[in-house]
């Protein structure tokens, strides 16, 4: 059978070696295809023989989600990371899924221009950065990922490639296409090729840092320069886990904004940014041309499960509230209402430590759910130890889920795409 297999996927495809594993499932072969028809040789092989198919870019979140439930081949699109076409005066970018994110930014920058996706992690692709829909400080300017993604190349399970949208910004035609497989975790179609408006890199910068003694004061300096004309780029929350104490007169987290544009006007804009902080009870506010180190960063608690806040900005003293709670650190973009959540360790090793971390766990998914439900969001567990995610609900009630299980079932009616790693098991 494995002989059989490895001579129907072809030349690209090879029997998975210990490290080949998706959310500690491994797999039983790795195909690395050089382009699309190559992908798509593979899944048409693939389906011939119901092999359960996980595509993967620079695995760099690949334990994200749930384990699927049969992992029998990893698609690994490394060698599909090509800058097809980078239309200068269009501010267009074509590139294959498996480009490193970081690559295509030096690319741009010699052109002066930028994809304003930031906060991904060293080794992020194009396409894992689409599949799972995570976007960094920028999207408070230029929206998440789906927003700038104007065209899309996918092949179906069944070896059928399909595109949609193109090459000009204003077309709509594939927006529909491109913001479905945004965020679906890999479970509907493998992404080859990838559309994205671009913007100008700025002149200049400014990170106004404003220090904060805990949770209470986030929301109005938050909400005072949201509220301001001062068109900040990002605004940005960077809080470490209690106690936090206001009293002590030792910061502990802090609030940053980011002002950017032609040097004159960011002078201009980081003055006014810093007086209208201080005036709204922030002190040693601080303007810097280079970001703080936490910038577009989770929360560092090792250990610890991280969780995805999403919630209206007007939530914002609820969810830090039920956050401070459950002693959750949190970073994210606060003024935009997408906030990651670490929460403490788990227990040590053992039966007893494991079930009291899954209880802890699950009392404080109960306590953040209730509140972003509160204010139209959701909270959702992007990374845990197996055995805390193999026992609470990773991704908690999902109101449109019959919807997405027929999107499922017109797409991937076989479930061999990453099955079972998104909700509801899809």
């Amino acid at each position: 059978m494995t002989r059989d297999v490895l001579s129907a996927l072809g030349d690209v495809c090879e029997r998975a070696g210990p490290a080949d594993r998706v959310a500690g499932v491994r797999a039983a072969y790795v195909a690395r295809p050089g382009d699309t028809a190559q992908v798509a040789n593979v899944l048409r092989a693939a389906a011939a023989h119901d092999l359960a198919v996980v595509a993967r870019g620079g695995g760099t979140r690949l334990h994200w989600g749930l384990p699927p439930s049969r992992a029998d081949l990893i698609l690994d699109l490394s060698a599909m990371n090509r800058i097809v076409d980078h239309a200068a005066g269009d501010l267009v970018l074509v590139a294959e899924a498996g480009a490193r994110l970081a690559d295509v930014q030096r690319h741009l920058a010699s052109a002066g221009q930028r994809l304003a996706v930031d906060g991904q992690p060293p080794g992020a692709t194009l396409g894992g950065t689409v599949a799972l829909g995570h976007s960094g400080p920028s999207r408070l300017l230029a929206g998440p990922v789906k927003d700038q993604l104007i065209g899309i190349s996918v092949v179906r399970p069944d070896g059928t490639p399909a595109s949609a949208g193109g090459r000009v910004v204003k077309n709509v035609a594939g927006y529909d296409l491109g913001r479905l497989m945004c965020g679906s975790y890999g479970t509907l179609a493998v992404l080859t090729r990838l559309i994205f408006r671009l913007r100008p890199l700025p002149a200049a910068r400014a990170f106004i840092t404003a220090p904060v003694l805990g949770p209470s004061l986030v929301p109005p300096l938050v909400e005072a320069i949201a509220t301001a004309q001062l068109t900040p780029s990002a605004i940005e929350l960077d809080l470490p886990a209690p106690p936090h104490d206001d009293t002590t007169g030792a910061a502990t987290g802090a609030v940053v904004v980011l002002v950017e544009g032609a040097p004159a006007g960011v002078a201009a804009r980081a003055a006014a940014v810093r007086a209208l902080l201080q005036r709204t009870g922030a002190e040693e506010v601080h303007v810097r041309a280079e970001p703080p180190p936490h910038w577009g960063t989770p929360p560092a608690v090792p250990g610890g499960p991280l969780l995805r806040l999403t919630f209206v900005r007007s939530g914002l003293p609820d969810v830090l509230s039920a956050a401070r709670d459950t002693g959750a650190a949190v970073s994210g973009s606060a003024a935009g209402g997408v906030l990651t959540a670490a929460l403490p360790p788990t227990a040590p090793p053992g039966r007893t430590g494991h079930t009291a971390a899954a209880e802890r766990v699950a009392a404080a998914l109960v306590k953040l759910r209730a509140a972003c439900a509160r204010h139209g969001g959701t909270a959702i567990v992007l990374d845990a130890p197996a055995a805390i995610r193999d026992t609470v609900d990773v991704w908690g009630p999902v109101p449109a889920l019959g919807l997405m299980r027929r999107v499922k079932a017109q797409f991937d009616p076989h479930h061999r795409l990453s099955p079972g790693r998104f909700v509801g098991g899809l």
